[in-house]
């Protein structure tokens, strides 16, 4: 699967997990909108969640700070897709739900698309990155055997659920 960035270039380089996978050459970082391929957009304002259901062998994500991810800066050329029910293993955001930096964004499609190895080795070049796998097993595998975003949806409202709780 292709990895491709919206670069914002916004936050903290040395924290920046977009630059680190380009480093790596398992993503490209692009630094205008005409620039990104069109692919399936990760977009926590979506309306439709992520599922096996999107076929495609290109993600897109925008790596810019929490505080400037308003709709507005998505957009992207592409289908856009929100991310379930999922917490954060980075150290910046541990435990915090939908608080995903681009690393495990990018992770966590690969996984609900069907590429668990290319999850696993985006995660892979982080000392953190078992974490967030182990954080959220159950759930992306619950995830990646559902077959549309209608079913995606249904098994995050099961974490909501446990969480309101």
């Amino acid at each position: 699967m292709e990895l491709h960035v919206r670069y914002e270039g916004d936050d903290d380089p040395e924290k920046c997990t977009a630059r680190k996978l380009a480093r790596f050459e398992m993503t490209t970082l692009h630094d205008s909108p005409r620039s990104v391929p069109r692919g399936v957009v990760l977009d926590p304002h979506a309306e439709r969640a992520l599922s096996p259901a999107d076929e495609t062998d290109v993600l897109v994500a925008l790596d810019c700070s929490w505080e400037t991810a308003d709709a507005e800066a998505f957009q992207l050329d592409g289908p856009h897709r929100a991310l379930p029910f999922l917490v954060a293993g980075n150290p910046v955001s541990h435990g915090r739900p939908f608080r995903l930096n681009t690393a495990e964004a990018f992770a966590a499609g690969c996984y609900i698309l069907g590429e668990r190895d290319q999850a696993e080795a985006i995660m892979s070049k982080f000392r953190w990155g078992h974490t967030f796998l182990e954080l959220n097993e159950e759930p992306l595998r619950r995830y990646a055997n559902c077959a549309d975003s209608g079913e995606v949806v249904a098994v995050q409202q099961e974490y909501l659920d446990l969480a309101d709780d």
